[in-house]
C-alpha cells in the first residue's frame, strides 16, 4: 500500500526545488536578446548604407554645381553616386535616379511615390531625369535596394519589402543648374 504521507512530503520537496530555474530564465531571456543584437546589427548596416548613400549623392552633387555650365547625364550621375558610396553591394544595378525640374512659382511638388528597382520585374527604363534650364531649381532623388541581413527576425521582419524580399533606401537633393 501507498503511504500518502510519504508521497505528499516527496511532492512538497520536489516542489521546492530551485534546480534549474536559471535555466527557465535564460530560455525565456535568450530569444530576446538575441533578437535585440540581430536587429541592432540590422539597424547599423542600414545606418551605415543610408549615410553613404547620402555623402555620394551629395558628392555627386557637389561636383555638378562645380562643373558650371554642363548638363550631367545619368550614367554619370550613377557612376559617381556609387563610386562615393562605397559600401552598398550592387549599387549599379539597384540605384535609380530621378531628377526632376521644380518650379518655385507654380509651387509643384515632387511626387511622392520614388521609384526604385525592383529585381523581380522587368527592366524598366529610366524615369524622369530632365536636365534643367540655366538657373533652374532640380531635385534628384536615388532609391536603392539592398538585401537585409536578417530577414526573418527583428528589425529586417518589420522593413517594407518587394517581391524580390529587398528594402530600398532613398535620399534625395537639390541644385540650381548653373548657366553657361
Amino acid at each position: 500500500m501507498i503511504d500518502r504521507s510519504r508521497v505528499t512530503q516527496r511532492a512538497r520537496r520536489w516542489l521546492r526545488r530551485e534546480d534549474g530555474s536559471a535555466t527557465i530564465e535564460f530560455a525565456i531571456l535568450f530569444p530576446v536578446f538575441i533578437m535585440i543584437f540581430l536587429s541592432s546589427v540590422e539597424l547599423g548596416m542600414i545606418t551605415l548604407r543610408h549615410a553613404m548613400l547620402e555623402r555620394g549623392m551629395d558628392m555627386a552633387v557637389r561636383n555638378i554645381r562645380l562643373g558650371t555650365g554642363t548638363a550631367p547625364q545619368h550614367d554619370e550621375i550613377k557612376a559617381e553616386i556609387c563610386e562615393f558610396a562605397g559600401v552598398i553591394p550592387g549599387c549599379a544595378t539597384t540605384l535609380r535616379l530621378e531628377m526632376v525640374p521644380v518650379n518655385l512659382r507654380t509651387a509643384v511638388s515632387v511626387p511622392t511615390d520614388v521609384d526604385c528597382v525592383d529585381t523581380s520585374e522587368e527592366v524598366q527604363p529610366v524615369r524622369a531625369f530632365v536636365n534643367g534650364q540655366e538657373n533652374e531649381l532640380m531635385i534628384l532623388r536615388a532609391c536603392v535596394k539592398f538585401d537585409p541581413i536578417f530577414p526573418t527576425t527583428g528589425l529586417g521582419r518589420q522593413l517594407r519589402t518587394d517581391s524580390a524580399g529587398q528594402a530600398a533606401l532613398v535620399v534625395s537633393s537639390a541644385f540650381v543648374q548653373e548657366p553657361d
